[in-house]
C-alpha cells in the first residue's frame, strides 16, 4: 500500500471526530457508541444524521455548517478520501461533523433503533450492471438496515445524476410502500424556487456532472 495512504490513516486516528470499525477485528455486539452516538462521539443531544458513501466530506461538512443544531456522521470505507474531511473539521473547529470508516453493511450493528434522524446518499455507484445489483445503496436490503436505525418519522435523501439509479429507486419505494415526498428528476427545472438546500452544496462530483450538462435527480422518503 502507498505510504502516502498510510499516513493518512494514521493522521486519521489522532482526531477526536474520526473513528474507524472492521467487521472482523471490532467487536460488533458489544459495540460501545451504539446508542451513545451523539452523547459519546459529539458530545450534546443533538439529532444525528448520517451521509453514507461520503467519499471525502465535502457535502457532510455542508450541511453541518448550514445545520448546527444537528450532529452530521460522514461513513465511508475509504479511508484515504475521508482525511480530507478530517483536515477541513479540525481546521475550522466545527463540532457538529465527524467521520466513521466503515462498511455501510454494518450499519445496523453500529447504531441502535430509532437512533438517526436522517440518512443522505449522493451521488453513489448505481451499480448500473444486473449483478452488482445488490450493491446499490438503494437495493432492498440496504432499505432494511435504513429503516431499522432511523426514528419513525426518519427520512432518506438520494441525489443522484444517475437516472437509473433515480428510477430504479423509486419503483423499489413504490414496491415496498415507502412514503416518497419529493421526487425531481431534474432539480434545477423543478426545485429551484423550492428546494434552495439542494442547490448550497455541491460536492465535487456534482460540479463535474454539471459541466458534463448532466441533470441532477432527488428523492425524499420515509418508510
Amino acid at each position: 500500500m502507498p505510504k502516502k495512504k498510510l499516513k493518512k490513516f494514521a493522521e486519521n486516528r489522532t482526531y477526536p471526530h474520526y473513528t474507524e470499525v472492521w467487521r472482523h477485528t471490532t467487536d460488533l455486539a458489544n459495540y460501545p457508541l451504539r446508542g451513545r452516538w451523539t452523547a459519546d462521539f459529539f458530545h450534546n443531544d443533538k439529532p444525528l444524521v448520517l451521509e453514507l458513501g461520503c467519499g471525502k466530506g465535502h457535502y457532510t461538512i455542508g450541511l453541518a455548517r448550514r445545520f448546527p443544531d444537528k450532529n452530521f456522521l460522514g461513513i465511508d470505507v475509504k479511508g484515504a478520501r475521508i482525511n480530507s474531511g478530517c483536515r477541513i473539521v479540525a481546521s475550522e473547529g466545527i463540532t457538529n461533523a465527524g467521520f466513521l470508516r466503515a462498511e455501510i453493511e454494518l450499519i445496523d450493528q453500529l447504531f441502535a433503533p430509532g437512533e438517526v434522524s436522517e440518512i443522505w446518499i449522493t451521488f453513489p455507484d448505481p451499480q448500473i450492471k444486473h449483478r452488482r445489483a445488490k450493491h446499490r445503496l438503494t437495493h432492498p436490503d440496504f432499505l432494511k438496515l435504513y429503516r431499522h436505525i432511523l426514528k419513525p418519522e426518519g427520512e432518506v435523501h438520494l441525489k443522484t445524476d444517475s437516472e437509473f439509479l433515480h428510477g430504479y429507486t423509486c419503483g423499489i419505494l413504490q414496491m415496498t410502500g415507502a412514503s416518497i415526498l419529493d421526487a425531481f428528476y431534474d432539480i434545477d427545472l423543478q426545485a429551484s424556487k423550492t428546494h434552495p438546500l439542494l442547490f448550497e452544496i455541491q460536492t465535487e462530483y456534482e460540479q463535474l456532472f454539471r459541466s458534463q450538462g448532466k441533470k441532477i435527480t432527488y428523492l425524499r422518503w420515509r418508510f
